[in-house]
């Protein structure tokens, strides 16, 4: 049973668990853990896209071992967008972008996700101009009406490339889309990885919040490119405690996501360390995790 009087509702990113484990192993460790969901990917691989092409009878057979288990997918993580981002140039592959939206929002409704978190990249692959950025501004508000027929919020990610790596680029797109199913889905890990003050985005963007990444990293310098994944929670540079200061002060109140990677046998302990130190560190802060 879904607890809506706990201050927090704390989530795994699917990835931090190994590919090669069953559905019903992933929500039975999720579920182990401590968490009060899972993460959902459609990332750039054939694999996790094909997800987009499940049948309902399939989609039905997850959603109804996420009852079974009483571990929900409260969130979608689509990175696919990467590959095939809204802002190309080849037309080609800008199709693809809305034919992978259609499809990611019909997939979160069935599955009962209430967040897509979107990709805040106009492109990835290729060069970026003053008409990239005009065509991923045009699928954003073309995606938004997508989700809006579903009912489906969408959350975009501050990233971790320069384009839109703050709160305060996102409140700049947002003012083009005012959609109350535009949103941002903030990592504060890539905020923290670009220098930028954390808490002073997270109070600039604190209206327009639905969910957020908890995530460390390792900050650009002139000497280093920085770090913005494969990290353990407490090896990186993030500022937690300042941050979940600062979500105390705003009375933040929506879920979170523990964002990492399974990268060897130690990953179930990775998991639950990381969890415990965040709990702890917000506990320390006057928030309950």
């Amino acid at each position: 049973m879904i607890e809506f009087s706990k201050t927090f509702r704390l989530g795994i990113y699917e990835k931090a668990l190994p590919a090669e484990l069953s559905w019903r192993e992933r929500l039975t460790n999720a579920k182990a853990l401590g968490f009060d969901f899972l993460e959902i990917s459609v990332d750039e691989t054939d694999e996790r896209q094909a997800r987009l092409d499940w049948t309902d009878e399939e989609i039905y057979a997850l959603r109804n071992l996420c009852i079974e288990l009483d571990m929900p997918l409260q969130s979608m993580c689509l990175s696919a967008h990467r590959k095939y981002p809204f802002g190309s140039m080849d037309d080609q592959v800008r199709a693809r972008a809305f034919d992978i939206m259609e499809k990611a929002i019909a997939l979160a409704y069935k599955l009962g996700v209430r967040c897509i978190q979107m990709a805040g990249y106009d492109v990835y692959y290729e060069p970026q101009s003053a008409e990239t950025h005009e065509r991923f501004i045009d699928g954003m508000q073309r995606a938004t009406k997508m989700a809006e027929r579903a009912g489906v919020l969408l959350g975009v990610e501050i990233m971790d490339t320069p384009y839109l790596n703050s709160l305060s680029k996102f409140e700049v797109l947002k003012r083009e889309i005012p959609s109350p199913f535009f949103m941002a889905y903030p990592d504060v890990g890539n905020i923290s990885g670009w220098n930028h003050d954390v808490p002073t985005e997270l109070k600039l963007g604190q209206d327009h919040i639905v969910q957020i990444h908890l995530k460390d990293t390792l900050r650009v310098s002139p000497e280093s490119k920085g770090q913005f994944r494969d990290l353990v929670i407490g090896e990186g540079e993030v500022d937690f405690h300042g941050i979940f200061k600062t979500l105390k002060e705003i009375d933040y109140a929506a879920p979170f996501v523990i964002e990492m990677w399974a990268q060897n046998d130690n990953w179930y302990e990775d998991i639950a360390h990381a969890k415990a130190k965040l709990e702890s560190i917000a506990n320390e802060c006057g928030l309950a995790l």
